[in-house]
């Protein structure tokens, strides 16, 4: 495990074991957890390897973060993993919990694997979906794998995906959501942009085993914007306050034009309606690029963003990739408002 979080304190803290640091939090543990520390502040990144497109599941007290493979240009080299994942209790402190799904269902091209997200289904099943390239069709189709933990192994029995839109280029980005009378949904990007069709977010019920579709798809918005850049991606609905909102992003992501921005929605099928502020988060000194975003509930209770961006000077290169960073999301008016990419140290997102 490497820690890559900066991590400081400004107020004096005692620590059990070896002495810290001057002005450290004191290091992580091997399960992503650290030292308790008065006051504690760190900056980002919070993890430095290469970890794109974080999507981030709570469950009992520890944060599971799943990420698309290492990748060179569009394929991934031989022998590396199909989704990766870090753990973490704090947020910052991340532990690696090295591939979490071994082997890809037998519908899938092996090594080009993208954008994984979990959902609990019960104390003892979880669901991952996934992107893949199909072998039948050669476009990327979403997967469902399931495992007992949230740490997996992932296994997918399927003979089929769950979803693909090979007609419109593919399927790609799931992200499932529960609603508050626990109906599950979710909402997905066809693959537009790939074979030179229009670019959409969509959203689908999900039946109650969280492995089949159930219902009609719904079309929640259609890339038109001027910084959408011809195409928009990852959508992710988080519900606040009783209110809807579609977080998505948008751009070429090997560009330091690629940005974040959201739409409010009457529920998960929609209707939806772009922010005429948008984008909400955009490059900046230390961070180019950032994207596909996964907002939650922090352990303090705030609303906080994980998401990926390149380092300015790296862009498009695996190496060091695109690497995770933390910020902090604020509410006005009923427009969230993200404090980033902050690079500076801020407070850690301790639980009261």
């Amino acid at each position: 495990m490497a820690v890559t979080a900066v991590v400081t304190a400004t107020a004096a803290g005692c620590f059990a074991g070896p002495a810290a640091p001057a002005g450290s939090a004191g290091p992580a543990r091997s399960d992503g957890s650290s030292p308790a520390s008065a006051a504690a502040t760190f900056s980002n990144p919070v993890h430095a390897a290469n970890f794109p497109d974080p999507g981030v599941l709570a469950v009992d007290g520890r944060y599971y973060a799943y990420g698309t493979n290492n990748m060179t240009g569009i394929r991934v080299a031989p022998g590396r993993r199909n989704a990766q994942l870090l753990t973490s209790t704090d947020l910052v402190h991340w532990a690696d919990g090295g591939d979490v799904l071994p082997e890809l269902g037998p519908w899938a091209t092996p090594g080009e694997t993208w954008a994984p997200e979990a959902l609990r289904l019960a104390p003892d099943r979880f669901v991952l979906y996934y992107s893949a390239t199909s072998v039948a069709t050669r476009r990327q189709c979403v997967g469902r794998a399931v495992a007992a933990t949230p740490g997996g192994p992932f296994r997918d029995p399927y003979p089929q995906p769950l979803l693909c839109q090979a007609q419109d280029g593919g399927s790609i980005d799931a992200s499932p959501f529960r609603d508050r009378d626990g109906v599950l949904y979710l909402h997905w990007k066809n693959d537009g942009n790939a074979v030179g069709q229009p670019t959409r977010l969509y959203a689908q019920r999900l039946a109650e085993d969280g492995v089949e579709l159930a219902g009609e798809p719904a079309v929640l918005l259609t890339a038109g914007a001027a910084w959408h850049g011809g195409l928009i991606e990852a959508p992710q609905l988080h519900l606040h306050d009783g209110r809807y909102y579609l977080f998505y992003s948008a751009n070429g992501y090997t560009s330091d034009a690629y940005a974040i921005g959201y739409a409010a929605c009457d529920g998960p099928l929609g209707p939806c309606r772009d922010a005429a502020e948008n984008p909400i988060l955009t490059s900046g000194a230390a961070a180019a690029g950032p994207g596909h975003c996964s907002v939650f509930a922090g352990p303090d209770g705030e609303t906080w963003m994980l998401y990926h961006a390149w380092r300015p000077d790296s862009i498009g290169l695996v190496d060091p990739g695109r690497r995770l960073w933390l910020d902090r999301v604020t509410w006005t008016d009923g427009r969230p408002v993200v404090h980033g990419p902050t690079a500076d140290p801020q407070p850690m997102p301790t639980a009261h």
